[in-house]
C-alpha cells in the first residue's frame, strides 16, 4: 500500500500537483493518464522512492508505504553491463548471488577437507534452502519463460547487458520487474519497443496479477482491458482527478464532468456578472457604498466555489526542415558488419539512400536495426564495409534512447547547440512552438519525461535542414495528439527517410518506397504484406 498526504509538485514556479491526498490500496490497477509534461513520470518516481531527477523539482508532503513495490522507469540503462540478462533479472529475487555462492560452496567442498570441507558443506545445506525458498530452479525457469513470452529468446538471456539493443533492455527490465512479484508495480510505458505478441501476453498477464499497479501508457487498449481506476492528472489545473471505474467509464464520465464545470461556471459568472452590476449602481450613493461592497464579496465567492475548466491540452507543431540541397545519392553504405564480441549483429549489409527516398528497416528485437542507424549515422563504426557520404550530405538523426540530448545541459542549450547559428530569441521561438516555454525551457534535460525528451529531440531535427533523417522509434512515449503531428510532418517531409518502427501508422504515414530485413540486408520494395511485420518486429 502507499499512502500519500497533502502532496505538492512543482517545476520552478509551475505547479504539476497541488495538495493531493490518496491511497494505492491492495489490488488496486490504476490507469495515470495526463498530456506529455503533466508530471507523470515525476510522481511515479516519488511514489517509487526514486526521489527527483533534479533540485528543478521541488516536492512537499508524505509518502508512506507498505509492502514490496517494483518500478519500471522509462530509463532502462540500469545494471552491470557486465551482467548477463538472465542474472539482470533473477536478481530481483537474490536468487543470482545465491546461485554464485552455492558455486563457490560446491569448489570447496570438493577441494578442501576435514573442518573447512564441513563449514562449506554446512553453507551448502544453508544456501540450497535458501535457493529452494526462493524459488530455486523453478524461478530460473519461470525467469526465462517471462522472458521469452516478452521475445528475448535464450540467446539473449546468455548475453551481457551491454550488448543489448535499447528494445532488449527494455524487455529485460520489464521481465525483471514481473518477476519480482511485487505487491505493487508502478509501470512508466511498459509497451514500449514490444512487439504484438509481447503486448498481448502483457496485457493477459496484468489482468490476472495478483497484486495491484499502476501504469502509465499511451496504449488505450492496454488501459481498456487492465485498469478498474483511472486517475487524470489535470497540468492545467495541477490537480489528480481520481475515477473509481474502468478506461470506457471513465471517458464518458470525464465529458460529463467537463461538461458541469462548464455549465457551473457559466451559472456562477452570470449571477456574479449581476452582482457586481448592481454593486456599480449602488456605489454611486453613499449611504450604499458597504452594501455594494458586499455584493462584490458575493460575487468573488461564486467564481471561486466553482472548479475551473479543464483547458484543451496544447500540442506541437511539428514540421521537419526543409532539406538542403544534394546530390542523387546522398548516402551510400556497402558491405557492412558489425559485432559485439562473438554475437555477430548482422553483415554485408548494402544500402543507398537516393534524394527524397524513403526506407524502412524491419527485423525482430536484437537483429541490428538501431545499430544500422548508429552506423548511418557515424555514432558507431562498422567492422568491415564503408559509409560513403555523397554531395550535400546532411544527416538528422533521432535516437530512440535520446541519446542525441545532453542531460547535463539545459533545454534551451541543447537546441543552442543544434543550431548556433540561431540567436536566443530563435531559439525559444522553436521551443515554444514544441512546448516548452518560461521556465520549462531553461529546465535540465534530465528532469524531462519520455515524452518531452522525444519533444526536444524532434525540436533539434527540426532546426538541422538535414536531407537524410534517420528515424529510430520516433513515437514513442508520444501521446495521441503529438503521434499525429509526427506522423503529419512525415508525410509532409520532402528528404530522404530510414525509419525504425514498431508503429503500423509511423509507417503507413512515410509511405515508403523500399524495405529492409535485417539481419540479411535483403532489400524489396515495399508492399502492404509487409505491414504484418511490423508489429511483430
Amino acid at each position: 500500500m502507499i499512502n500519500v498526504q497533502n502532496l505538492t509538485m512543482r517545476i520552478g514556479t509551475r505547479e504539476l500537483i497541488l495538495d493531493a491526498n490518496f491511497r494505492i490500496d491492495k489490488g488496486m490497477r490504476i490507469g495515470l493518464v495526463g498530456r506529455n509534461g503533466a508530471g507523470k513520470t515525476t510522481l511515479t518516481r516519488l511514489l517509487a522512492g526514486e526521489g527527483v531527477a533534479s533540485q528543478v523539482i521541488e516536492y512537499a508532503g508524505t509518502i508512506t508505504k507498505s509492502g514490496s513495490v517494483g518500478y519500471l522507469p522509462q530509463d532502462t540503462h540500469t545494471g552491470d553491463p557486465e551482467q548477463s540478462a538472465l542474472d539482470r533479472i533473477l536478481s530481483v529475487r537474490g536468487i543470482d548471488a545465491t546461485l554464485r555462492r552455492i558455486a563457490k560452496a560446491e569448489q570447496e567442498m570438493s577441494t578442501s577437507s576435514g573442518a573447512k570441507q564441513q563449514k562449506a558443506m554446512e553453507r551448502y545445506v544453508r544456501l540450497d534452502q535458501e535457493f529452494t525458498a526462493a524459488g530455486g530452479y523453478a524461478a530460473r525457469a519461470e525467469a526465462a519463460q517471462m522472458a521469452a513470452s516478452l521475445g528475448l529468446p535464450d540467446r539473449a538471456l546468455a548475453q551481457k547487458l551491454g550488448t543489448l539493443s535499447g528494445g532488449q533492455r527494455r524487455r529485460v527490465e520489464l521481465a525483471r520487474i514481473l518477476f519480482s512479484q511485487a505487491e505493487t508495480l508502478l509501470l512508466d510505458e511498459p509497451t514500449n519497443h514490444l512487439d504484438h505478441d509481447s503486448i498481448l501476453w502483457l496485457r493477459d498477464y496484468l489482468r490476472t496479477y495478483k497484486g495491484g499497479f499502476v501504469v502509465i501508457s499511451h496504449s488505450v487498449e492496454l488501459l481498456a482491458e487492465t485498469v478498474t481506476a483511472v486517475w487524470h492528472l489535470d497540468a492545467n489545473r495541477a490537480a489528480l482527478d481520481v475515477y473509481s471505474m474502468g478506461w470506457s467509464d471513465y471517458l464518458t464520465q470525464r465529458e460529463l464532468d467537463e461538461r458541469r464545470r462548464r455549465r457551473e461556471r457559466a451559472n456562477a459568472e452570470k449571477k456574479a456578472s449581476a452582482l457586481l452590476a448592481q454593486a456599480d449602481k449602488m456605489r454611486a450613493k453613499a449611504t450604499k457604498a458597504v452594501a455594494a461592497q458586499n455584493m462584490a464579496r458575493r460575487a468573488e465567492r461564486l467564481l471561486e466555489g466553482v472548479e475551473d475548466e479543464r483547458k484543451a491540452d496544447k500540442v506541437a507543431h511539428l514540421r521537419f526542415p526543409s532539406p538542403a540541397s544534394c546530390g542523387k545519392t546522398p548516402l551510400t553504405a556497402t558491405g557492412l558488419s558489425k559485432s559485439y564480441g562473438s554475437l555477430e549483429v548482422f553483415t554485408g549489409v548494402d544500402l543507398a539512400i537516393d534524394r527524397a527516398s524513403r526506407v524502412v528497416i524491419l527485423g525482430l528485437n536484437g537483429t541490428g536495426k538501431t545499430t544500422l542507424l548508429q552506423l548511418l549515422a557515424g555514432i558507431e563504426e562498422p567492422d568491415t564495409g564503408s559509409i560513403i557520404p555523397g554531395h550535400g550530405l546532411k544527416i538528422g538523426y533521432y535516437a530512440q534512447e535520446h541519446e542525441t540530448i545532453d542531460l547535463n545541459k539545459t533545454v534551451v542549450e541543447n537546441l543552442a547547440y543544434a543550431a548556433p547559428e540561431f540567436n536566443e530569441t530563435q531559439v525559444r521561438n522553436v521551443l515554444g512552438s514544441f512546448l516548452f516555454s518560461g521556465e520549462d525551457a531553461d529546465k535540465p534535460a534530465r528532469v524531462l519525461s519520455g515524452g518531452e525528451k522525444t519533444r526536444l529531440a524532434l525540436a533539434m531535427l527540426v532546426v538541422s535542414a538535414a536531407n537524410v533523417l534517420l528515424l529510430d522509434e520516433p513515437t514513442n512515449n508520444l501521446d495521441p495528439a503529438s503521434r499525429e503531428e509526427i506522423l503529419s510532418a512525415l508525410r509532409r517531409y520532402e528528404g530522404a527517410v530510414v525509419l525504425v518502427t514498431h508503429d503500423e501508422g509511423a509507417v503507413q504515414a512515410l509511405n515508403p518506397e523500399r524495405v529492409l530485413l535485417l539481419p540479411d540486408g535483403d532489400e524489396d520494395l515495399w508492399s502492404d504484406d509487409y505491414l504484418d511485420l511490423i508489429a511483430l518486429a
